[in-house]
Protein backbone atom coordinates (compact mmCIF):
# COMPACT_ATOMS: atom_id res chain seq x y z
CA UNK A 1 0.00 0.00 0.00
CA UNK A 2 1.62 3.38 -1.03
CA UNK A 3 -0.16 6.94 0.11
CA UNK A 4 1.30 9.98 -0.95
CA UNK A 5 0.92 12.69 2.08
CA UNK A 6 0.49 16.36 2.44
CA UNK A 7 0.59 18.61 5.02
CA UNK A 8 -2.31 20.87 3.92
CA UNK A 9 -3.50 24.11 5.25
CA UNK A 10 -7.52 22.98 3.74
CA UNK A 11 -8.40 20.52 1.34
CA UNK A 12 -11.78 19.29 -0.60
CA UNK A 13 -12.46 16.77 -3.05
CA UNK A 14 -15.56 17.44 -5.77
CA UNK A 15 -17.27 15.27 -8.10
CA UNK A 16 -19.91 16.42 -10.51
CA UNK A 17 -19.53 19.69 -9.15
CA UNK A 18 -20.73 18.81 -5.43
CA UNK A 19 -17.63 18.40 -2.49
CA UNK A 20 -18.29 14.95 -1.18
CA UNK A 21 -15.34 16.12 0.81
CA UNK A 22 -13.77 19.01 2.83
CA UNK A 23 -11.02 19.62 5.81
CA UNK A 24 -11.10 23.45 6.57
CA UNK A 25 -8.25 23.36 9.08
CA UNK A 26 -4.61 22.14 8.85
CA UNK A 27 -4.15 18.50 8.41
CA UNK A 28 -3.15 15.54 6.02
CA UNK A 29 -4.25 15.13 2.45
CA UNK A 30 -3.84 11.16 1.85
CA UNK A 31 -3.50 9.63 -1.90
CA UNK A 32 -3.95 6.21 -0.83
CA UNK A 33 -2.88 3.46 -3.86
CA UNK A 34 -3.42 -0.41 -3.00
CA UNK A 35 -1.78 -3.51 -5.01
CA UNK A 36 -2.09 -6.67 -5.48
CA UNK A 37 -0.52 -8.17 -2.08
CA UNK A 38 -1.77 -5.48 -0.09
CA UNK A 39 -4.37 -7.07 2.72
CA UNK A 40 -6.16 -6.16 6.17
CA UNK A 41 -2.58 -6.26 7.77
CA UNK A 42 -1.54 -3.23 5.36
CA UNK A 43 -4.71 -1.29 5.88
CA UNK A 44 -4.53 -1.44 9.71
CA UNK A 45 -0.31 -0.48 9.12
CA UNK A 46 -1.72 2.66 6.65
CA UNK A 47 -3.60 4.34 8.98
CA UNK A 48 -1.70 4.18 12.48
CA UNK A 49 1.28 5.50 9.82
CA UNK A 50 -0.81 8.20 9.12
CA UNK A 51 -2.47 9.04 12.29
CA UNK A 52 0.89 9.00 14.00
CA UNK A 53 2.99 10.75 11.27
CA UNK A 54 4.86 13.76 12.14
CA UNK A 55 4.01 15.87 9.43
CA UNK A 56 2.45 19.24 11.43
CA UNK A 57 3.85 22.30 13.01
CA UNK A 58 5.87 21.58 15.86
CA UNK A 59 6.51 18.01 14.84
CA UNK A 60 3.47 16.99 15.77
CA UNK A 61 0.98 13.99 14.23
CA UNK A 62 -2.77 14.03 13.50
CA UNK A 63 -3.57 11.74 16.51
CA UNK A 64 -1.10 14.39 18.87
CA UNK A 65 -3.70 17.63 17.80
CA UNK A 66 -6.66 15.79 16.71
CA UNK A 67 -6.18 17.65 13.11
CA UNK A 68 -8.48 16.05 10.21
CA UNK A 69 -7.56 14.19 6.99
CA UNK A 70 -8.68 13.54 3.95
CA UNK A 71 -8.37 9.96 2.16
CA UNK A 72 -8.55 9.92 -1.58
CA UNK A 73 -8.05 6.34 -3.63
CA UNK A 74 -5.24 6.93 -5.88
CA UNK A 75 -5.01 3.99 -8.13
CA UNK A 76 -2.67 5.84 -10.28
CA UNK A 77 0.00 5.63 -7.53
CA UNK A 78 0.93 2.09 -8.87
CA UNK A 79 1.51 3.43 -12.72
CA UNK A 80 4.45 2.71 -14.30
CA UNK A 81 5.81 4.89 -17.33
CA UNK A 82 9.36 3.25 -17.11
CA UNK A 83 9.02 1.89 -20.26
CA UNK A 84 7.77 4.02 -23.36
CA UNK A 85 5.20 7.26 -23.05
CA UNK A 86 2.22 5.53 -21.65
CA UNK A 87 1.94 4.50 -17.78
CA UNK A 88 0.97 1.02 -17.62
CA UNK A 89 -1.44 -0.15 -14.72
CA UNK A 90 -0.45 -3.35 -13.74
CA UNK A 91 1.05 -3.00 -10.00
CA UNK A 92 -2.24 -1.47 -9.43
CA UNK A 93 -4.81 -3.91 -7.20
CA UNK A 94 -8.40 -4.00 -9.51
CA UNK A 95 -11.56 -2.02 -7.80
CA UNK A 96 -12.99 -4.80 -6.09
CA UNK A 97 -9.52 -5.77 -4.31
CA UNK A 98 -8.73 -2.05 -3.92
CA UNK A 99 -12.06 -0.72 -2.45
CA UNK A 100 -12.42 -2.44 0.34
CA UNK A 101 -8.89 -1.86 1.72
CA UNK A 102 -9.01 1.70 0.99
CA UNK A 103 -12.41 2.20 2.99
CA UNK A 104 -10.47 -0.54 5.93
CA UNK A 105 -7.79 2.48 5.89
CA UNK A 106 -10.62 4.85 6.39
CA UNK A 107 -12.19 2.84 9.11
CA UNK A 108 -9.41 2.14 10.92
CA UNK A 109 -8.20 5.75 11.17
CA UNK A 110 -12.24 6.62 12.37
CA UNK A 111 -11.40 3.33 14.80
CA UNK A 112 -8.48 5.62 16.01
CA UNK A 113 -10.74 8.67 16.87
CA UNK A 114 -9.36 10.09 13.87
CA UNK A 115 -11.67 13.07 11.95
CA UNK A 116 -11.97 11.43 8.34
CA UNK A 117 -13.07 13.09 4.99
CA UNK A 118 -12.80 11.35 1.61
CA UNK A 119 -13.33 11.28 -1.94
CA UNK A 120 -15.66 8.43 -3.71
CA UNK A 121 -14.00 5.45 -5.21
CA UNK A 122 -13.91 5.38 -8.69
CA UNK A 123 -15.61 8.37 -9.29
CA UNK A 124 -13.59 11.46 -11.71
CA UNK A 125 -12.66 13.86 -8.57
CA UNK A 126 -11.52 17.29 -8.70
CA UNK A 127 -8.98 17.61 -5.60
CA UNK A 128 -7.99 21.46 -4.49
CA UNK A 129 -5.53 21.82 -1.38
CA UNK A 130 -3.58 24.37 -0.17
CA UNK A 131 0.19 22.40 0.59
CA UNK A 132 1.46 24.19 3.93
CA UNK A 133 5.43 24.12 3.26
CA UNK A 134 5.47 22.45 0.89
CA UNK A 135 5.36 19.64 2.57
CA UNK A 136 4.86 15.83 0.51
CA UNK A 137 5.85 12.77 1.49
CA UNK A 138 5.68 9.42 0.17
CA UNK A 139 4.73 6.11 2.67
CA UNK A 140 4.58 2.69 2.28
CA UNK A 141 3.35 0.28 3.94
Amino acid sequence: MRAVVQRVGHASVTVGGEVVGAITEPGLMALVGVTHTDGAAEARRMANKLWTLRLLDEERSCSDVAAPLLVVSQFTLYGDARKGRRPTWQAAAPGPVAEPLVDAVVAELRDLGAHVETGVFGAQMSVALTNEGPFTVIVEV
